[in-house]
This record gives C-alpha cells, structure tokens and sequence, in this order.
C-alpha cells in the first residue's frame, strides 16, 4: 500500500550495503533531488548508510555539488555504475583517487539492462562497446583501480563476438514524476524525459526492493488521465513530494521542455558567433533533407538552434538518446531536454532504434581524435568524464561527423567583425 513520507523518512530505510538505482527525467537529467540530499544529511549527522552502490544510466547533476554529487563522501559509497561522471564531479574525483570502485558502461546498455532486469533475463547481450574500453579485453569499463568484478564478458554465438552484461540486483530505487495520486500512479506531464523510469520500476519489484518516487503534487484517487499513469500504483511503495520540483538544473519550469507547447522559431536564443558556434554551422552544412540525425551533447549541441535560425529545422529529425524525436536538443545543464520535439519515446527504445542502425547521421564531440580515426572522449587530462550514450550512437550510425576545438594544445581563436581569428 502507497504511503507519502518525508524525504528524511524514506532514505531511513536505506541500508548498509544496499543497492541504490537512480532514475533522472529532466536535464542534465535532473533527478530526486530531494532524497538524494536527504541521504547526504543522514549520512553526515548519523554516519548511515555505508558501502552503497550507485547505479543509474545516464549521468545525473549540475556538475557541481547537487545530483550524485551528494553521495560524494568517503564511506557512503562503495561503488558507481554509470554511462557518465562529468555531471557529477565529486564521484569523479573520488574514483580517480581510487576511493570507490567505478564502472562507466554505455547509456544505453545500461538503459536496455534495466528492462532485462525488470524481465528477469539473465543479463544483456549487445554488439555495443566491442573494442572499446568498455570490452574486457580493454578493461571492461573500469575507472578506478580497485574495480575487481567483471561486469562484462566476451561470449560467443554462431561464430560472432558478443558482450555480456551482468545484471544487477536492486533494493531501492528513487524515481520522478509529476503528479502521484492518493493510490500511487504516476504521471509525468511535467518531465523534460520518460528516461528510464517504468523499467526501473520493474526491475526494482521484480527484486523485491522499494520504489520511491519524487513527485511536484499530489491528486485525488481516480482524477488522473489514465493513459497519462507512466508508473502505475502497484509498482509504487512510497511518495515524496518537492514542490519546488525542477525541470531542469538551469530551467527550474520552461513548458517547452515539457512539451505544453512549441515555440516560434525566432523566440530559439542565438548563439554568439565564436569558434563553436562555426564548428556547428559546419557541422549542420552535413544535413540533408529528410535526415534522422542525433546530436550528442558538448559543442554539437548548437547544431539545432543553427537549424532554427536558418530555417531547416522542420526539415530534418533531430534526436537525443534520452528518448526525444524532433525539435531542437538542449545545450548545458538543460542537456537532455528539448525544445519543439514531435515526440517522447521510454529511453530503452530510443537505444533500440540507435543499436538498430536507425540513425542516418550522428554528430558527436570529441576529445581527442588519432591519424587513424579513433576518438576518446572518456578520460583525458586527469579529468573522468565516462562515455553516455556515445558508443551506443557512433557504433552503429550509417556517417558519424566529430566536433571540436583543438584547444589542448594551447591554441586560442577569437571572432570579431565576422571572421574568425587564430591569436596563438
């Protein structure tokens, strides 16, 4: 039976040694921020709980001291499976400095095990992440020394090299929504994103674990659309509700995130002419009418309001791996929402088209980039950054097209009276 509870009631029932899954529906995937701080208090006036695991697909925080960030303190955290840390620089550091152990595995492997999961499927076998990092013959995924469990393993069927993914048993979840009524269902008209909520759900009971959810507001039994419950009743043990609840790290309520409605091609912001708004611009003359594209997040993110303010936008699909179809993908901390999108799909099945070979074109940022094409983006510079979505998207796009400024080397540019300037 669906109880509401404080936030500080509900992270009491967290245990030593408990698997904690985290779901995220606004950008940068903003999550339940609520619970994640009330675990952080408890920790630090009570010293519980200890050795948690972490696991959640996309990468969740304001990459300053909110998200996961909160879990950041030597003994509340045991160990973080990730797709990414760059939003979470807290957890990074303290995997570089090898005091957690510290997986980042592909978003969407990650994404598509929690449905596994949910399946009581023995684990996942994908195509994605072979000769990466990510495979075991290449470290398999592992950012910290201490990491000794091989999460992933190489198997064979019919001839073919595949990867095995390992589930996970989980004992808590802490979930968003929008509205919760008085028996649990929940909505979520107000999220920039589905992410991967159901599946967590589902995963979580099927593991006899407890799922909490976040929500902005409470209703009364039997008012809400059915067709709108995106995480019926049954799989709900208790609510939390934030009033103050956010769509995002840096847009607290903007409705064309959350899809109330779309807004006039010249009502997009203009990005400033700099180097990276010309790395877009080129970026976007590689469009072609009719083209399903992805545009991942860093500098390729200008690509849609280039699109905007040169009136293609209608004329090609832009996507993001969090589950949005069309429109114009988010930049910053509003990563992974998105502005005049057509539609919303769950993230696992945003992956299935991607791993599908679904995408015609796919624009992504890159770190460093060798004479014979291959590309890191997860680590450099004694920073952690982890992967997201990128090996899901550049694996298996029909043309890839790389952004970046070559700066690592001391180079430094300028724009004035149109032209692009090198000064060093």
């Amino acid at each position: 039976m669906m109880r509401i509870v404080s936030a500080d009631d509900a992270v009491s029932l967290l245990r030593d040694g408990d698997t904690l899954m985290i779901g995220g529906s606004g950008g940068v995937h903003a999550v339940p921020e609520e619970l994640l701080e009330a675990v952080e208090r408890r920790f630090q006036q009570q010293g519980s709980p200890q050795s948690l695991t972490a696991l959640h697909p996309v990468g969740i925080g304001d990459r300053g001291q909110r998200g996961a960030s909160r879990l950041a303190h030597p003994g509340l955290l045991k160990r973080v499976v990730c797709g990414t840390l760059v939003d979470s620089p807290a957890l990074a550091q303290l995997a570089l400095a090898n005091e957690i152990e510290a997986w980042t595995l592909p978003q969407g492997v990650l994404s598509q095990l929690t449905r596994e999961m949910a399946a009581g499927r023995p684990g996942l076998i994908s195509h994605v992440g072979l000769h990466t990092f990510v495979d075991p013959r290449l470290g398999g995924g592992r950012q910290s020394e201490r990491c000794q469990e091989e999460l992933v393993s190489l198997i064979e069927i019919a001839g073919r090299e595949w990867l095995y993914y390992k589930p996970f048993h989980v004992d808590v979840a802490f979930l968003r929504g929008t509205t919760a009524d008085e028996d649990g269902n929940i909505t979520m008209e107000q999220e920039a994103i589905f992410g991967d909520m159901l599946s967590m759900a589902q995963a979580t009971k099927r593991c006899g674990g407890l799922v909490i959810v976040q929500v902005k507001r409470l209703a009364r039994r039997g008012t809400l659309p059915n067709k709108n419950v995106k995480i019926p009743a049954m799989l709900v043990d208790l609510v939390v509700v934030d009033a103050q609840q956010a769509v995002t790290y840096q847009s607290p309520n903007d409705p064309a995130f959350t899809g109330e409605f779309r807004i006039p091609l010249n009502d997009f912001p203009l990005l400033p002419l700099d180097e990276r708004k010309i790395v877009a611009r080129r970026c976007a003359m590689e469009l072609l009418p009719g083209a399903v594209c992805n545009v991942g997040s860093g500098i390729c993110t200008g690509i849609g309001l280039v699109s905007a303010e040169e009136d293609v936008l209608d004329a090609i699909v832009l996507t993001n791996e969090q589950g949005i179809i069309g429109g114009t993908p988010a930049a910053g901390l509003d990563a992974g929402a998105a502005r005049n999108y057509s539609a919303l799909v769950d993230q696992p099945y945003q992956f299935d088209f991607y791993d599908g070979g679904g995408i015609d074109i796919a624009f992504l940022s890159a770190a460093e980039i060798d004479a014979g094409g291959s590309v890191n983006i997860s680590r450099f510079a004694n920073k952690l950054i982890g992967v997201g979505g990128f090996i899901n998207i550049s694996q298996n796009a029909k043309k890839m097209v790389f952004g970046g400024t070559f700066t690592a080397g001391g180079l430094r540019a300028a724009c004035a009276d149109g032209q692009l300037h090198i000064e060093q």
